[in-house]
């Protein structure tokens, strides 16, 4: 895996020296790591310190949603024999296909605030599930955005830094408590969906 960092550092380099087209091709990076079930944690951090934190962010969504799209509709039409025998890894999805047909979009946005599932994995996963695709697509880039937006945060603030962006002290103070209260947020909300998702579900820890 360490390999793989290795690749994505030097891609992103890569994409970052491409001006205007490089944001294009960050999206089909991401979304080809997502369909890959490759960890893009490296490239939401990098995106942050490449493009800031608006487009940054922007583009991070945008490749994590396509790739989303794509694999559940791949786990639906064509992989399913092999979503299936990976599913029998993770006991605690049986506990999320039981109700998801009763408040699939719940299922869905809880379990993308909680950093319990492999994040491209289950894009594939709910795709042997009856969620509708518009629920799981709108669920998804809900659930998605706290801990993205943190990923993306901390690396804007890195690249900032790094570049000598010349930021007054007030400024890194305020850019500082953007990002506690990012953080925050999305422990807040991962662990209240941690909660809610036991409860649900009848299980102590998913």
């Amino acid at each position: 895996m360490s390999g793989m960092a290795g690749l994505l550092r030097e891609a992103l380099s890569a994409i970052a020296a491409m001006g205007a087209a490089g944001g294009a091709a960050f999206v089909l990076l991401y979304a080809a790591c997502c369909l890959a079930c490759v960890p893009a944690s490296i490239l939401t951090f990098g995106a942050g310190a490449a493009f800031g934190l608006g487009y940054g962010f922007a583009l991070v969504w945008v490749g994590a949603m396509l790739g989303a799209c794509a694999s559940f509709w791949a786990g639906r039409r064509w992989l399913r024999g092999w979503v299936e025998r990976r599913i029998a890894r993770y006991p605690a999805f049986l506990a999320i296909d039981a109700v998801v047909s009763v408040d699939g979009p719940r299922m869905v946005f809880l379990t993308r605030l909680t950093p319990i599932f492999p994040f491209a994995f289950l894009n594939y996963a709910f795709g042997l599930t009856r969620v509708r695709f518009r629920d799981y697509a709108l669920a998804s880039g809900a659930g998605m955005v706290p801990g993205m937006l943190l990923f993306v945060y901390l690396g804007a603030a890195a690249g900032e830094a790094a570049r000598g962006s010349g930021r007054t002290a007030a400024e890194w103070a305020f850019f500082g408590v953007g990002l506690l209260a990012t953080a925050a947020v999305a422990v807040v909300l991962g662990r209240a969906a941690g909660r809610e998702f036991a409860k649900i579900t009848g299980r102590s820890r998913p």
